[in-house]
């Protein structure tokens, strides 16, 4: 049985047959998903999902390429729906520098509302982070502490920012890119973290690993990630498989 940690079924790449694929994953192994909010729009779409498909749930945030938008009715919207049972996680939340807009400064106040936001709901974080390893270390350490819930979604960075990571009690996200040839750093660091640090997820529609780069991605996916991080640490992919799933449900509070 798999937990997808990370997926956008509100996305438009699934509008001609979501009901049919998410109406398929119980016979097909898939025994949980987090759908993870970007926009307010999605959030919502993410809330119907939710409220539709019992092993699904919803986590909901302001992305930071939307960050702009989080004003204080935004982030009250935000506090009014945390309480709902099936509203799993804050996220995705965080910083990406690899785009100059918006203004650094606005994502930073952004993800900063919204860790606390999280703190005061009793919710664990999902975190975006490219090209801002940094400044999301310096703010997580700063705004939300040590050894409270996150992981670190889609994770890109080195062996070496993974272990400053994880020294605050965090989890490591990781998804399709761990199949790509070129992903030298992702490798090493998946060796390097403990499995039972690690949840998996898609990230899906985005991000499908071979042979399937560049299609449509799903939690259908997964088996193709569990077998890579299997081989990599020397693995049963079924051990993989188990203790991911036992990790994503400790996270998410989901007995």
């Amino acid at each position: 049985m798999f937990f997808d940690s990370h997926a956008h079924y509100d996305d438009k790449a699934f509008d001609t047959d979501r009901d049919q694929l998410l109406g398929s994953f119980p016979e097909k192994g898939i025994g949980y998903v987090v759908n993870a909010g970007a926009s307010f729009a999605s959030c919502e779409r993410s809330l119907e999902l939710a409220d539709k498909y019992p092993f699904l749930y919803a986590a909901l945030g302001i992305h930071p390429e939307h960050a702009q938008t989080l004003d204080d009715e935004g982030l009250e919207w935000l506090r009014g729906r945390l309480s709902d049972p099936k509203v799993a996680a804050v996220g995705e939340i965080g910083l990406d520098y690899y785009w100059d807009e918006p203004d650094r400064m606005i994502q930073i106040e952004a993800f900063r509302r919204q860790l606390d936001l999280a703190k005061e709901a009793g919710k664990p974080v999902i975190i975006h982070s490219r090209d801002a390893a940094r400044d999301t270390l310096d703010m997580m350490r700063a705004e939300y502490g040590k050894d409270r819930p996150a992981v670190i979604h889609c994770f890109s960075y080195s062996k070496e920012t993974a272990r400053e990571f994880l020294d605050l009690g965090y989890l490591i996200g990781i998804g399709g890119v761990i199949t790509f040839k070129n992903a030298r750093k992702v490798k090493e660091a998946v060796e390097y973290i403990p499995l039972d640090r690690l949840l998996l997820e898609t990230d899906c529609p985005y991000l499908a690993p071979d042979p399937h780069r560049g299609q449509r991605n799903s939690s259908l996916n997964l088996p193709l990630v569990a077998a890579r991080i299997a081989a990599l640490k020397g693995l049963a992919a079924e051990e993989v498989e188990e203790v991911t799933f036992r990790n994503a449900k400790r996270f998410y509070g989901i007995d």
